[in-house]
């Protein structure tokens, strides 16, 4: 998944946002069945189309909903991502 930053989001606050971002998001292997890892991408080059990233990796496909719906997922998502972010993209592959 990829986002950028809402325009409202003063640009001195964007290190911190995304650190909480990546603190929470991270913190939910173990605690979301089937997420086995989960990386959050805020380094990128000046070429990039979004602000950050967060890769994960679900054990199988159905995990998908699982982790959409999953309580933790939610606060964290609800607290720390979508107040702060806009232009989602995302993709979901088996590999």
């Amino acid at each position: 998944v990829m986002w950028n930053f809402r325009p409202e989001v003063p640009e001195e606050e964007k290190s911190g946002r995304m650190k909480e971002m990546a603190e929470h998001l991270e913190a939910l292997v173990g605690k979301v069945p089937g997420l086995l890892s989960a990386e959050f991408i805020s380094e990128v080059l000046p070429s990039s189309t979004h602000d950050m990233a967060l890769v994960t990796t679900l054990e199988k496909p159905e995990d998908i909903a699982v982790y959409a719906e999953h309580p933790e997922h939610v606060k964290a998502a609800d607290t720390y991502v979508r107040p702060y972010v806009c232009d989602r993209a995302c993709l979901d592959y088996e590999g």
